[in-house]
């Protein structure tokens, strides 16, 4: 997906790029949620629960709520919204994050599950 996002923006296709960061993001929290044996039908309920388990906790960064919070309004209104128009500016910041979050929530699986890599 954070390939997609990259290779839409540079498409200039900044709606689908927004949608392939979200989803980047989205598909990385379920991701962390399936190991712990959860599945959720709902993007908020992944949204939430991983809020819950993993930044009010945090064990990853808080700071993160942040950006899944406007990933989610931006795809949606990227989406669905006919006269929305999202910044460049923000498209980058929001791919930027995207790749950011997922490098994090691999660092942590590394280190989660070292004595399976070992």
């Amino acid at each position: 997906m954070l390939l997609s996002a990259k290779r839409d923006l540079d498409a200039k296709d900044y709606a689908s790029a927004n949608n392939r960061a979200y989803y980047c993001i989205f598909h990385t929290m379920r991701a962390v949620l399936a190991l712990d044996g959860e599945d959720f039908k709902k993007h908020s309920a992944v949204i939430a629960r991983f809020t819950l388990n993993y930044l009010k906790t945090e064990i990853l960064p808080c700071e993160y709520s942040k950006l899944i919070s406007n990933a989610s309004l931006i795809r949606n209104r990227s989406d669905y919204e006919d006269f929305y128009i999202c910044s460049i500016a923000d498209t980058e910041k929001l791919i930027s994050g995207a790749e950011k979050f997922s490098k994090t929530v691999a660092q942590y699986l590394e280190e989660r599950y070292k004595e399976m890599v070992d």
